[in-house]
């Protein structure tokens, strides 16, 4: 088990728009990219296997679009390969932490001088939502899922923790990137509650001014 004094000041990052991964939460990912599946490997060689999971911004530079400030380090638990090399693998959140510059070298993939100061609490116990309203939260989340005619187990829903229902409500519902990061950098998982239904309520009027502040 990882604690704060073993996180690297150096990490491999993945872009991706839209991917969200959250602490103590779960993203598979399908690695096909030549660039990746090198990250891969090479992240496998390391004692914290953390791969940075990162939002891209609007912009190019030579290296590739740029970067968000926060993303969120998981750690590699689960990987397979295919008959035709691809790698299927899981990361297990770990803490988010702050770009402080990217890192050049000779890997085909980017790397980053990381912070992880002021996400303390990700590497903590489960957080719970005092103010989650489970009997005014799911006929909201039940006309969302009608509305995206989107399935799913409801009564596993219902059952689910606090943090559990919340984070996996952010990371599976397909918001926009600028939106998925509001919900990263959501400083409490109550915040995070009351992002992800301004998103709802936003998306069931069919967008129009932005709202989010």
């Amino acid at each position: 088990m990882l604690s704060a004094s073993d996180l690297p000041d150096t990490i491999p990052v993945f872009p991706l728009p839209g991917a969200l991964l959250l602490p103590r939460a779960r993203l598979p990912l399908h690695i096909f990219e030549p660039r990746y599946l090198a990250m891969i490997e090479d992240t496998l060689k390391t004692p914290s296997r953390l791969i940075g999971m990162i939002q891209p911004r609007d912009g190019q530079f030579d290296g590739g679009p740029k970067l968000q400030a926060i993303g969120c380090a998981g750690r590699l638990t689960a990987f397979s390969e295919t008959e035709d090399g691809r790698y299927m693998i899981t990361l297990s959140g770990l803490s988010r932490f702050r770009v402080l510059e990217e890192v050049d070298g000779f890997t085909p993939y980017r790397r980053c001088r990381v912070s992880w100061s002021g996400f303390e609490r990700d590497m903590g116990p489960v957080e719970h939502d005092k103010g989650l309203d489970r009997d005014r939260f799911f006929p909201l989340l039940r006309s969302f899922f009608d509305f995206e005619e989107l399935r799913t187990d409801w009564d596993s829903l219902r059952d689910a923790e606090d943090e559990l229902l919340i984070n996996s409500l952010s990371m599976l519902c397909s918001f926009e990137p600028e939106d998925k990061q509001a919900l990263l950098e959501a400083p409490s998982l109550t915040t995070r509650r009351e992002t992800l239904v301004t998103l709802i309520e936003f998306a069931m009027r069919g967008g129009g001014e932005e709202i989010l502040q």
